[in-house]
């Protein structure tokens, strides 16, 4: 046989092993998405089962190490699960609230409301920030700390009879309706089974995912994290902040001085770079309740990361404290630069009350400005608009 034709069967060989191998892939690929159909009808694009968005290997910086993620590591499929159940509607008894109607993407997962709504009347705190919550000393969750993990607190809301309605009192099913209505939607026999080997919803399941989508949600491409990368120092100059900046950084992190001047002693309390509550705060001064002109409530100990107080923009998400009766910044400022320290208030931290009297700063409002200034450093860009936190329904 001449040389000619032993190459052109040999090209054709190659030709056809190779149509083969593509028919191979795609038959495998179109096995793969077949074997999710509830799935592709109904998130579409927004969820590739194939190719999961990245919540698990996202970068942390190295000068961050608080995380109270405990047993239950944030995971891909987890994640993706989480997200799901965070975002339907389906998980309240009149199928029209959902976690992320409370905790909303473009205010850094707060409200704007000063208690959100309900299926049977508004949420008697105010829905707290939800961004970098795993980056945190504390493992109790709620303003409260009611709930002793973050897995824990994830139902919560669900069974209570005033936000998601699945509270087992006052008329109310029980979180059991619940699993056996997720246990017939076929998103979630699919989705389950995906991440756990088996289609059976449980309320463990269901907490761990949850957990895991709001420990995924994280921001660190803020002004203040470049100033670290630059530094690896919080308490030197950063070269990419401006001198009120700066000088808001300083005030931020320095203890006040006994008889006056110093810093403001923010740093006692949220401490940088998490910027976490320590564990051992009390009540902030703080004791009205939401919705009341007579209710207090001085157990409020628990606020969210300072990160992201304000949107990429500079506007505030949502509104600060529990009873969300601050709408500013520069309110919170004067709240703590004179702290009324009220006789029902038997929780009150200590740090609020130097040498047993309650605080007085002496803020200028160039200081005032510089800490407001810093303060928006702490905001990033990425967790408001980035698609794998964004609702997954179409």
């Amino acid at each position: 046989m001449s040389s000619r034709k032993l190459f052109l069967l040999g090209a054709s060989a190659l030709i056809t092993a190779s149509l083969a191998i593509q028919a191979c892939k795609k038959n495998n690929n179109e096995t793969t998405v077949a074997g999710y159909p509830a799935v592709q009808a109904a998130f579409g694009d927004n969820i590739n089962l194939n190719n999961l968005e990245n919540y698990a290997g996202q970068t942390i910086p190295a000068y961050i190490t608080k995380d109270n993620s405990g047993s239950n590591p944030v995971t891909n499929a987890g994640a993706t699960l989480g997200r799901v159940l965070f975002y339907d509607k389906a998980l309240s008894a009149n199928n029209n609230i959902a976690c992320g109607s409370c905790h909303k993407q473009s205010m850094a997962f707060g409200d704007d409301a000063i208690q959100s709504t309900g299926v049977n009347g508004p949420t008697t705190r105010h829905s707290m920030r939800l961004v970098n919550a795993r980056f945190a000393q504390e493992v109790a969750f709620f303003w409260d700390k009611r709930a002793t993990t973050l897995e824990n607190q994830t139902t919560q809301p669900i069974q209570n009879h005033n936000e998601m309605g699945f509270s087992g009192a006052n008329g109310d099913r029980d979180i059991n309706f619940l699993i056996a209505r997720l246990q017939n939607i076929g998103y979630y026999k699919e989705l389950f089974k995906f991440v756990y080997g088996d289609s059976v919803v449980t309320q463990t399941r269901m907490q761990n995912a949850i957990a895991q989508f709001i420990r995924s949600i994280q921001s660190f491409d803020s002004k203040f994290d470049d100033g670290m990368a630059l530094t690896k120092n919080q308490t030197v100059d950063f070269p990419n902040f401006t001198a009120q900046e700066n000088l808001g950084k300083q005030l931020f992190l320095a203890p006040p001085a006994p008889g006056g001047g110093g810093g403001f002693g923010c740093q006692g309390c949220h401490r940088a770079p998490e910027f976490d509550i320590d564990p051992n705060s009390r009540n902030n001064g703080i004791i009205t309740v939401a919705g009341s002109t007579t209710a207090i409530d001085i157990t409020n100990t628990n606020p969210p990361s300072l990160r992201n107080l304000l949107n990429a923009s500079g506007q505030v998400n949502g509104l600060y404290m529990h009873d969300g009766s601050i709408n500013n910044l520069s309110a919170v400022i004067d709240h703590y630069a004179h702290i009324v320290a009220e006789p029902a208030n038997t929780n009150l931290d200590p740090k609020l009350l130097p040498g047993g009297r309650p605080q007085v700063l002496n803020v200028s409002q160039q200081q005032k400005d510089a800490i407001i200034a810093f303060l928006a450093t702490l905001s990033g860009k990425d967790v408001y608009t980035n698609k794998k936190w964004a609702s997954p329904f179409r």
